[in-house]
């Protein structure tokens, strides 16, 4: 008696391949082979002489066993096959790991440095000019920078995005600075000058951030800016 275990077999097949493998070779019927062939199964390597007798196909069970890595045990008059388990048959594949950055992070995160470059311009033009900004228009330019920002989040999609994003981040954190110290300013003081603005090395570190960002998407690869720190 042959018997496939159900809990753990994947090759429904089998049973019909091998029904007949342990019938007596003096069974009383004229089994003439007709004609040899080979079976193969999906997924494993090698293959089994397939043997075709009065129609019906059989093959040897432990050339079977061999090649779906399955195990025999014999007790008393029951052969068992046991197949392994679905998971064991081939390798899980290993996830691909992006390198570079993608398409869609370049152009949001120079967009983000865009709206930035507007807010920081428009500060050190009024500064300059001794033209006062209201906070209306501070607000403005925050919401679009931050607008921008998220965007540039919703784009990450390597590691190397990941790993850049920060980046934008600590320079909309230094452009809201600079924002703040401003309006601070310009409400102690109906006149401003670049002078008493004392501005000079926060926005130099904003400066050197985006020039650096932009300069490591253009190698599509992530390198570390000090500046944007």
């Amino acid at each position: 008696m042959f018997e496939v275990n159900p809990m753990r077999t994947r090759i429904a097949v089998i049973a019909t391949i091998s029904a007949a493998l342990l019938l007596p070779a003096s069974s009383g019927y004229a089994q003439t082979p007709e004609k040899a062939a080979t079976l193969t199964i999906a997924g494993h390597a090698g293959e089994a002489k397939l043997l075709q007798i009065d129609g019906k196909s059989y093959v040897e069970i432990e050339t079977l066993a061999r090649l779906t890595k399955g195990t025999l045990s014999f007790k008393d008059n029951r052969t068992t096959l046991t197949l392994p388990p679905a998971d064991a048959a081939a390798p899980a594949p290993q996830p691909q790991v992006k390198a570079g950055f993608s398409r869609t992070f370049v152009q949001a995160g120079i967009e983000e440095l865009g709206s930035i470059r507007e807010w920081r311009t428009g500060i050190v033009g009024a500064v300059a000019k001794n033209v006062p900004l209201s906070e209306e228009w501070a607000s403005a330019q925050h919401r679009q920078a931050e607008k921008n920002l998220a965007l540039a989040s919703a784009a990450v999609s390597t590691d190397d995005d990941r790993s850049a994003f920060p980046l934008l981040t600590s320079e909309f954190d230094n452009m809201q600075k600079l924002s703040d110290l401003y309006l601070a300013l310009r409400t102690r003081s109906a006149a401003m000058s670049p002078d008493n603005f004392g501005n000079g090395s926060l926005e130099e570190q904003i400066l050197s951030c985006a020039k650096g960002f932009v300069a490591m998407t253009e190698t599509r690869q992530f390198q570390d800016q000090a500046s944007c720190h």
